[in-house]
Formats: structure tokens, sequence, C-alpha cells
């Protein structure tokens, strides 16, 4: 049975630009009323000023690793809609540099964006999204969610962890009326690696001729 996105509403994180920002657009143009996440609140006004009337948005400035927001935020985004049919946990961060270069600390930061992140956010609105007749949940993990390549050892894990999260997640709500879709993009030509975080023993201008050349191969 399809999903009807025109009346929905939907929950999107990571909205203040590139793919969330591109995700928002479309999906207005579809019906969906839209409860619009990001920490950068500029990022957010932009995104919302290219949508076009005939949809209710609401803005909400928020870092996703932050457990007691995201704790409180349902109650939030159901005043200003009455209702969740859609989350999209779109928001991630990128990490420069090896294992041996990055700290724990650069690691933890990152999986408590990219995995911790989602994994949040479901469990804080699955309650509303189980009193949809049908509901659908979106986790944006990514091409490294399949492949591990050198240099990406926690954005990897994030994204692999967040793609067996959303594998059995899937089954366990077979017979619930809520979809699961795990999505994997490849390299996407948005803000990520410029602004990813150089790893605590990383030399910072290799990192940056790094972030350059990756920045050169993404073409989507």
């Amino acid at each position: 049975m399809s999903f009807n996105l025109a009346g929905a509403v939907a929950v999107l994180t990571g909205a203040g630009g590139g793919m969330g920002a591109e995700l928002a657009v479309q999906l207005a143009a579809k019906g969906t009323n839209l409860a619009l996440v990001d920490r950068d609140g500029e990022g957010l006004r932009a995104t919302a000023a290219r949508i076009a009337g005939g949809v209710k948005v609401s803005t909400h400035v928020m870092d996703v690793s932050d457990a007691s927001a995201i704790e409180a935020f349902p109650a939030t985004v159901l005043e200003a809609h009455g209702r969740v049919s859609v989350l999209i946990s779109n928001a991630g961060v990128a990490l420069a540099g090896t294992f041996e270069q990055a700290s724990l600390a650069d690691f933890e930061w990152l999986m408590n964006i990219n995995f911790w992140g989602g994994v949040r956010l479901t469990h804080a609105f699955l309650p509303a999204l189980r009193r949809e007749r049908m509901a659908q949940i979106m986790l944006v993990s990514s091409v490294f969610g399949l492949i591990g390549p050198p240099g990406q050892t926690a954005y990897s894990a994030s994204k692999f962890a967040l793609r067996g999260f959303g594998e059995a997640l899937r089954h366990e709500l077979a017979q619930s009326g809520i979809g699961v879709t795990i999505v994997h993009p490849g390299g996407v030509n948005t803000n990520i690696a410029r602004s990813a975080r150089i790893g605590e023993k990383m030399d910072s201008r290799a990192a940056l001729a790094g972030v350059a050349l990756f920045q050169k191969m993404l073409k989507t």
C-alpha cells in the first residue's frame, strides 16, 4: 500500500541545508506539513523561505546530540501540528582522520549525532507515530554504511550502526503500519565534508587538503 504524503506531518532533521533542505522543498511540493530541525537557525530560515504556501511549516533550532532536548521535542511538534506521521533522521556530521588520529572524544561526538540522534528521535516519536493508521521512519545512513573505507572509522561505524538499527526495527514494526526505510546516499555535494571536525591528532593542513580533494569527487 502506498503512503500518501499529502496532508502528512513530517519531522525532518538536518533541514538547514544540503539534502535536508532539498527534501523539505520536495516534501512541501507534495503537500506535506513540516517540522524542520537544525542547529543552524539561519539555515532553517533560508529553507523555510524556499517553501511556497499551502503547507504548515514550523522551524526548531535543536542539536540532535542533546538527549534532553529530543525527549521534550515531540510535545513541541504535537502542539504545533497536532500529529506526526513521518520522521526523517537526516542530520549528520563527519570526522577527518584515521582511528589513531582521532580521540575517543571525537568518536563519541560523531556517534552522538549520527547514531544516537537517530535512535533517540525514533524512541521519542514512536508513540506519536503509532497513533497513525500509517506512518514512516526514514534513517539516512550512507554508502559508508555498506562499505568501510580507510579514514572513515567513526563515520562508517555510525552509519553501519544506523543501518543495523533500522533493519532490525523494520522487522519489529512489520505489523504496526509503520514503515522503516534506510537510505544509503553516495557522495553528495553538501557541506558535510567542508564542515568536518578534524581529528585531535591530525595535522590541520593535511586535513584541509584531504577535504578539498574529497570535495572534488562529489558530483551529485
